[in-house]
């Protein structure tokens, strides 16, 4: 019974510091990637009472919700960011984003960098110009998420420049303002690809890769966690983020 008890003892102990370990914070900056924010029963619609206990998680906990040039100033010139820095995007441009997603983030102190897919504006459920310029008021950063929505690894090499330039061309054009940052679509991308953006002027771009982001990382390839409709509630928003810190420390 003593060597049960013992080893019980030692079972618990390594449990619980296995549970700090993972729980202790990496160091890098999390990217939460949303998409929509609505009732709907979509993998990717979260719905509006999750989001506000996600954001007021966020807010309880500390974390400054930063943009992406933030981020890149970090990564590339070492800027100062608050303690618990935090990047929240948004992916395709959905009309939610402006009138549901972006009072609930102002409630909480909390901004947000929308990739919008340009060939996809103006036709619901999807933002219009005027709706993307009103954001981009409230202090929303706007990137870029292709012309179309294609693959880009699966684009000829003259489509695929072409693709990614339209969209920043286009959305620089009517927002009179540069636009820096780029959102892959289906998170696909290859060598091909960061080439690319890089010929026509972008100067970082998210992946859908699990993890946090460091001074020295891929610019072209910053990870985020995806955050999809609740299941479990904010225990599942949480596990995510915790998810994502035990990545960086395995260096996954």
């Amino acid at each position: 019974m003593k060597l049960l008890s013992r080893g019980a003892a030692v079972g618990a102990a390594l449990i619980i510091l296995a549970a700090v370990w993972a729980a202790w914070p990496a160091a890098g900056v999390p990217i939460l990637s949303y998409h929509k924010v609505g009732d709907t029963e979509e993998a990717y619609s979260v719905a509006p009472a999750d989001f506000e206990r996600q954001m007021a998680y966020l807010a309880d906990k500390g974390y400054t919700a930063i943009t992406m040039a933030d981020l890149f100033g970090r990564l590339t010139a070492g800027k100062p960011l608050p303690a618990r820095p935090v990047v929240i995007t948004f992916d395709d441009g959905y009309a939610d984003n402006y009138y549901t997603a972006l009072p609930i983030m102002a409630k909480y102190g909390m901004r947000a960098t929308v990739f919008v897919v340009t060939d996809f504006l103006g036709e619901r459920p999807y933002l219009t110009w005027d709706e993307v310029k009103a954001l981009r008021a409230a202090g929303t950063e706007i990137g870029s998420h292709s012309l179309a929505h294609r693959a880009l690894p699966e684009l000829p090499a003259d489509e695929r420049l072409r693709d990614v330039a339209a969209s920043k061309e286009g959305l620089e054009w009517r927002l009179d303002a540069p636009v820096r940052f780029f959102a892959y679509p289906f998170g696909r991308y290859d060598a091909a690809s960061e080439e690319a953006l890089q010929a026509v002027g972008y100067r970082a771009a998210v992946s859908t890769r699990l993890g946090l982001n460091n001074p020295g990382d891929d610019l072209y390839a910053l990870k985020r966690i995806n955050i999809p409709r609740s299941r479990w509630g904010l225990l599942e928003f949480r596990l995510r983020l915790l998810r994502a810190n035990v990545y960086e420390k395995l260096g996954l």
